[in-house]
């Protein structure tokens, strides 16, 4: 079962390796996509720093390194399959949607061990404005692609940030007892801008380089 079919609240009953290669991808393989990134946000750094701690003995476990934070948003596509016009002219088109929308204020208050990832789930209000950012993104993408033509799914879509990774299969029961331990204070944050960036993952971790910072709501 994958996150976005676990029931609010509930965890996995096992963990597999994140990191097999799924289609099309291979070291050296470079995609455009959107995310929101932490840059700066150290309240949700203190966080996850603490997962972190509580997660460092289980070696299964591999934890997100804190410039690596991110909540993924919206695939495009390959680079070599996304020319730098379109590109420009999907940023453009989503700057201008995202301008009409509030900055989501997020509270990150609960973790989930999920199918391949120990991850923090945005509280339901938070979720209900990043789901408008993507969608704003979509259109953005629709506008100058066609609808029909949107990459990934419009509905299986769970947002979050991953504190750490699986890298093998395991049972997520420990796991699960050692976070759910940890009782820490939540998180909250405000995200400025959505990030359209190129993504690699060719050391077993998501690393980018950004090409536009685009800002949510009118500055």
């Amino acid at each position: 079962m994958g996150f976005a079919d676990l029931p609010p609240g509930q965890h996995a009953e096992e963990l597999r390796d994140h990191w097999w290669w799924r289609p099309g991808w291979h070291v050296g393989q470079r995609a455009l996509t959107w995310h929101l990134t932490f840059e700066g946000q150290t309240d949700l750094h203190r966080l996850v720093e603490r997962y972190h701690e509580a997660l460092a003995p289980f070696p299964g476990l591999e934890p997100v390194p804190i410039p690596w934070l991110h909540l993924t948003m919206q695939g495009i596509g390959f680079t070599s399959d996304v020319s730098a016009e379109d590109t420009a002219r999907i940023e453009k088109a989503a700057r201008e949607r995202l301008a009409s929308l509030p900055a989501p204020a997020l509270t990150f208050d609960q973790v989930i061990v999920a199918d391949e990832a120990v991850a923090l789930p945005p509280d339901k209000e938070g979720e209900k404005t990043i789901r408008a950012v993507r969608a704003a993104i979509r259109e953005g993408i629709g506008a100058v692609w066609g609808t029909d033509n949107i990459p990934e799914s419009s509905s299986h879509y769970r947002p979050h940030v991953s504190v750490a990774y699986s890298n093998r299969t395991q049972d997520a029961a420990p796991v699960a007892e050692v976070v759910e331990g940890v009782g820490e204070q939540p998180a909250r944050l405000v995200v400025p801008a959505a990030s359209l960036i190129v993504l690699h993952r060719d050391h077993r971790v998501y690393e980018w380089e950004t090409v536009a910072k685009v800002p949510i709501g009118r500055t």
